[in-house]
């Protein structure tokens, strides 16, 4: 087929509707391409976590596998360090650690997006070839559904995207009573048993977070269901929804259109009002077409969160390759918008994580993904040995700002623990009372990340055990930032969550943290609760920073195993 220079001709096959022809101008804007200039030396910037040399970053959009590559593809202002000029930038890997940077796929180039190509996901069809479906804003200033679909299929880089000329596919209007401001981020579309394809786009009526639930028998044509997938009051503008299946009595993952009864499902939730990513597992009608979180499930930010610190606008993919969903999420900075200027950039991505059901099927379970793990270099190990309360202990050996660090403690009497008050509720609250300085019985214990010599900054990531209601006791994990910079112009709120663990029956507590010079992204009870921390120290920077596992509780814990690594530097861009 002739391919002009002005005008791209793309034929696209769609199950059972043959062959349709799209066609899209496709200029190529120079000036968004992104650098690949080495940055000069900055003590905050990541080593092993996903930015690029500079500029704003936010949300990971439509993550995926293609031809063996791993495809990441996110927001991205080519122009400054804050938001604003949004493209969807686009870089490769072939194992989720190292990556190359490719032009943009996507930057504002029809009516249906001129103001901007903002957030949505990737759909692999079933023979293989992905689609994008992506938020553009019109030149009404609409917030409106557009497709992409990749040039040449043969390219596993998938460089070049080409606009559908339908678009927009799905827009506001008056007879469906679409909120044209709050209609954004369309998820990954799975295939109902009815042949029909099925997605979901955020959106809100008043103060009622709403799914709003679209179908269509050939992938362009989607008509808006009379009823959303699932809302819920007091919520606010849902954004970046996202919908997938997860085994039950397995960590292996499943396709986004995987159906049956050994699956339940997720449904994730990013909360415009409060930067907070939550998420209810339950069950999926299909007769209905709708979502039932399950009974115990606290449909809000208050309940369960991938993360309880700085992370948002997430976005899970099925890992074909590796039978694995992954999930990758923002994390913000927490220097103010003055600092971000000065240094040239803003945001990085998290590790990505495997993500599966917990064996109780009332939470999900994270980690690091395997592959974070290349980079592990010069390991340390302490011995089994009792820590005893009031004291830290150094981890020498171990380039302690850019540090893979896993430590376990072994619990005993828990007869001693303090009485945890019925007011205390609210987990960050409670971190924020009982913050590292704070001594208690058993508890505070764990590591001491980013610590000066003088121990004038550091960043605390611990435990506390409380005995509550019926002499059940509860296990508090807390990060707390209050000590983290003698610079008082960030944020260094303290982040905390119960973390889901019985201390009789499991006597072992474990901590991991990824540690990278402005980030502590932390896993606790192997999983169950994370915690990630933006913090900017100006003494415990490069090898000024130290490392110590710690107890200030007044009963003694043991550690019954601390390995800790010096950590690689990736190769990003």
């Amino acid at each position: 087929m002739a391919i002009s220079t002005a005008r791209l001709v793309f034929c696209f096959l769609f199950l059972g509707h043959g062959v349709v022809e799209l066609e899209a101008s496709h200029q190529v804007y120079r000036d968004l391409k992104l650098s690949s200039s080495p940055p000069e030396h900055q003590p905050y910037r990541t080593s092993f976590h996903f930015q690029p040399p500079k500029n704003w970053i936010n949300d990971p959009n439509g993550p995926m596998i293609y031809r063996g590559l791993y495809h990441l593809l996110y927001q991205y202002n080519a122009k400054g360090a804050i938001w604003g000029n949004i493209v969807w930038a686009h870089s490769t890997s072939t194992d989720l650690v190292n990556w190359t940077p490719h032009e943009p796929a996507i930057y504002p180039s029809q009516t249906s997006d001129i103001n901007g190509c903002w957030s949505g996901s990737t759909t692999i069809l079933p023979w293989g070839t992905p689609v994008i479906l992506y938020t553009g804003i019109d030149t009404q200033n609409r917030q409106v559904q557009n497709m992409a679909v990749p040039k040449n299929l043969s390219d596993p880089y998938l460089r070049e995207w080409v606009k559908s000329p339908k678009n927009p596919l799905m827009a506001p209007t008056a007879a469906n009573q679409i909120n044209a401001s709050s209609f954004r981020d369309p998820t990954t579309a799975w295939l109902g048993p009815d042949g029909s394809w099925r997605l979901l786009v955020g959106s809100k009526r008043y103060s009622r977070g709403v799914a709003i639930l679209y179908r269509s028998k050939d992938f362009f044509h989607w008509v808006k269901s009379q009823h959303p997938l699932h809302s819920a009051k007091g919520n606010g503008m849902w954004e970046c929804p996202d919908f997938f299946p997860v085994l039950i009595n397995s960590k292996l993952g499943v396709d986004t259109s995987t159906m049956g009864t050994d699956v339940k499902y997720v449904l994730k939730l990013s909360l415009d009002d409060t930067k907070h990513d939550y998420y209810t597992v339950g069950t999926y009608n299909i007769n209905k077409d709708i979502y039932i979180p399950d009974k115990g499930q606290v449909d809000s930010d208050s309940g369960l969160r991938y993360d309880y610190g700085k992370f948002y606008a997430s976005k899970t993919f099925f890992d074909s390759a590796k039978n694995r969903r992954i999930l990758w999420g923002w994390i913000n900075e927490s220097s103010s918008v003055n600092d971000d200027i000065k240094k040239g950039w803003a945001g990085v991505q998290a590790i990505p994580r495997t993500l599966w059901l917990d064996v109780s099927q009332k939470q999900l379970v994270q980690w690091p993904i395997r592959e974070i793990e290349k980079l592990r270099g010069n390991e340390v190990h302490l011995p089994k040995q009792v820590l005893k309360g009031g004291l830290a202990l150094e981890v020498s050996g171990v380039t302690a700002s850019q540090a893979d660090v896993e430590v376990s403690f072994g619990i005993s009497e828990l007869e001693k623990a303090e009485v945890l008050d019925p007011s205390w509720k609210n987990p960050q609250v409670l971190c924020s009372k009982k913050g590292a300085l704070v001594d208690g019985s058993l508890g505070p214990f764990g590591v001491l990340a980013l610590a000066s010599k003088g121990m004038q900054e550091y960043t605390a990531v611990f435990f506390r055990i409380f005995k509550g209601h019926a002499d059940k006791y509860v296990v508090l994990m807390c990060s707390d930032q209050s000590r983290s910079s003698l610079n008082n112009n960030n944020d260094k709120t303290t982040y905390g969550a119960f973390l889901n663990v019985d201390p009789v029956r499991k006597k072992v507590l474990s901590l991991r943290s990824l540690i990278d010079h402005s980030l502590v992204e932390s896993f606790g009870g192997e999983g169950k609760v994370c915690i990630s921390a933006r913090v900017y120290p100006t003494l415990a920077i490069d090898d000024k920073a130290h490392l110590h596992v710690f107890n200030y509780g007044t009963q003694n814990v043991q550690i019954t195993g601390l390995s800790a690594w010096s950590m690689k530097k990736a190769r990003i861009y």
